[in-house]
């Protein structure tokens, strides 16, 4: 019995421990304006929101999308305010500093299939 507690909390722990590296290589991403890095975590479509205007996108026209809004918004670091993670999925609200200013940042992504993928966005001046 305790072996099987064993086994099940050290895949419990490991499990935990990929989602805390994969949101951080996300976190990364953002903090460096790396489109490329961020849209690799994209689900098939995802919202994405800037200010109080939202639209579904699917995956390859959203990588679009973040590759033009970081071009426009040159990163220049993005600062953790809050995180969380529950159940096999997660959200960060941050301040994306870019050279037009301080947008708050909030970002949802979940595992799916084995594999963490980030369903929505939100941009806020």
């Amino acid at each position: 019995m305790i072996k099987t507690f064993s086994l099940l909390l050290t895949f419990l722990m490991s499990s935990v421990g990929f989602s805390q590296s994969t949101s951080s290589e996300i976190i990364q991403a953002f903090r460096t304006g790396n489109a490329e890095k961020v849209s690799a975590y994209f689900d098939n479509s995802l919202e994405i929101t800037v200010d109080k205007h939202n639209k579904v996108y699917k995956k390859s026209d959203a990588a679009t999308f973040i590759s033009g809004f970081f071009s426009e918004n040159n990163v220049k670091d993005f600062k953790v305010l809050h995180q969380s993670e529950s159940g096999g999925s997660f959200y960060c609200i941050g301040n994306l500093v870019t050279s037009s200013g301080t947008f708050r940042t909030t970002f949802y992504a979940k595992e799916k299939g084995g594999k963490t993928v980030v369903q929505e966005i939100r941009f806020e001046k």
